[in-house]
């Protein structure tokens, strides 16, 4: 029952849940890949180019291939390679316990990035791969494979790669604020530990702890690269800073720049991020920027072609478009007095959460303040249900905005999957007209009749390890938009903290 779990906010936490996380494969593709393992007339090359189409099974064999070296003391660095570590029945046998699920149970948000993927490793392939013959695939699978730590991440919580669509490409949010609010932790950080926890590709780790911990090569690089119209100038520059040179033709970052390319382009193939990109590949190719748009146009071009997009959204298709054209837009939220919470007391109602150590004493405090602030961060209807030590029973502690009945309510939650999954581990299950017809059965009818809503949200909280609350919110039934969410998500935040202290000083 997909019931969301709150975000981890450290890096051993993220990996931990990433870590367990299966990639689904398309039904289509699962087939295709099991029958060629089982055909021995095939050759690696033929499974490895079936593969392509289902990037996550690349992921889980190359993965797979390099958690079981053994004597070997360096990662395979292509899929032929990890193929012939494992050999063909121990890659089916992993193959087929990888989920197959119809196309459109895939998460969208992850198909998308895959896409990104697929239309980096396009580029990669036209850009660099005829100059390095010899190690195109290394070039392939390392730019096929870059983004792999993100496809884990989208497949656990797709919801991410909306909310950073909009914040850092439409709104133009900076992006490392943007992750510390949604992940607490950076995204590059979380793709490099998940990097070399996998033993992905050298060249897939060498860009990252780029990314991660010398961005100075690159800066320097992306200051020359500007001046791309006098390539005299900019070859005096280089020669004058051999380290720079050196690191600048290292076959390697051809996998950052065909996926700096891809995921720029994502947004617009003019931007000031996707032209920095352009200049740097002309830069690294020694080539004019009107030659390396050219080539890129067609890469693209030739991409969307081979790869089906149906939902899915391909650069190639702004090529169509006027050039300073969009498809993400900043569309100004619409103002609401119950997203605007610093107007109505709540930083102080959690600043008094949040407080060390506790200040309440006793629960009738505790609950009335978290009461009071979830009504300040624009929760109309608010139910706090406290669970007994055998979570055999959930009594009303504290309630607002509804009928007198929901004083005295109990409820038996051995009667509620729901209940009885967000009892087991802090959870949280987002009501609205797309999911209501599945979860309203499963809900207990007096808490129906407390909440008539399709827009309802509904969280557990633990504290010494057992889930001890249960908080049941909605904004008088009206639309919970993507703004109260994450101030509920705040909120949520401080109650935890608040539950924290407040048992120590119990103790």
């Amino acid at each position: 029952m997909p019931i969301s779990k709150p975000l981890p906010r450290t890096l051993e936490d993220w990996l931990e849940r990433l870590e367990k996380q299966l990639l689904p494969v398309p039904v289509e593709n699962h087939l295709t890949v099991c029958r060629a393992l089982s055909d021995n007339r095939r050759s690696l090359r033929e499974i490895a180019d079936l593969m392509q189409a289902s990037p996550a099974l690349a992921l889980s064999v190359l993965r797979e291939a390099n958690r079981q070296a053994g004597s070997f003391s360096t990662p395979a660095e292509s899929l032929e390679s990890a193929l012939s570590r494992l050999g063909l029945q121990r890659t089916l046998e992993l193959v087929k316990r990888q989920p197959a699920r119809p196309l459109e149970e895939i998460p969208l948000a992850l198909r998308q990035i895959q896409l990104i993927s697929q239309h980096a490793a396009q580029q990669a392939s036209g850009l660099f791969s005829a100059r390095l013959a010899r190690l195109w695939q290394e070039i392939h699978w390392g730019s096929l494979l870059f983004l792999a730590p993100i496809w884990s991440l989208l497949a656990a919580h797709p919801e991410l790669f909306e909310q950073w669509e909009q914040r850092v490409l439409a709104r133009a949010e900076p992006a490392a604020k943007v992750e510390q609010e949604l992940l607490g932790v950076p995204l590059l950080a979380l793709c490099l530990a998940l990097a070399e926890r996998w033993r992905l590709p050298d060249w897939v780790i060498q860009g990252y702890r780029l990314l991660v911990a010398d961005r100075r090569q690159l800066v320097k690089a992306l200051h020359i690269a500007r001046d791309n119209q006098h390539p005299l100038h900019q070859q005096q520059m280089l020669d004058a800073d051999i380290p720079l040179r050196r690191w600048l033709t290292q076959p390697a970052n051809s996998i950052l720049l065909a996926n700096g390319l891809a995921l720029s382009a994502h947004h617009a193939w003019n931007s000031p991020h996707s032209l920095r990109w352009q200049h740097l590949t002309g830069l690294y190719l020694q080539l004019p920027l009107s030659d390396v748009q050219q080539q890129i146009h067609q890469h693209a071009a030739q991409g969307a072609r081979q790869q089906a997009t149906t939902e899915l959204w391909h650069p190639a298709q702004a090529l169509l478009w006027p050039w300073d054209a969009r498809r993400l837009q900043h569309n100004a939220p619409a103002p609401a007095a119950k997203t605007a919470p610093a107007d109505n007391g709540w930083r102080q109602h959690c600043a008094q959460l949040l407080a060390q150590p506790s200040a309440f004493h006793n629960l009738d405090q505790l609950t009335s303040s978290i009461t009071q602030a979830l009504q300040a961060c624009g929760m109309s209807r608010v139910l706090l249900l406290l669970a007994d030590r055998s979570h055999s029973r959930l009594r009303a502690q504290q309630q607002t905005g509804l009928n007198k009945s929901a004083n005295t309510l109990i409820i038996d939650p051995q009667h509620s999957q729901v209940l009885r999954r967000l009892l087991q581990a802090p959870a949280q299950l987002r009501l609205t007209p797309a999911n209501i017809a599945q979860f309203s059965a499963l809900l207990p009818g007096s808490l129906k009749a407390l909440f008539p809503s399709e827009h309802l949200l509904i969280r557990s909280l633990a504290s010494n390890g057992r889930v001890a609350m249960v908080i049941v919110v909605d904004q008088s039934g009206t639309v919970l938009n993507d703004s109260s969410v994450q101030v509920f998500g705040k909120t949520v935040q401080c109650i935890q903290r608040a539950l924290d202290s407040f048992a120590k000083r119990e103790r």
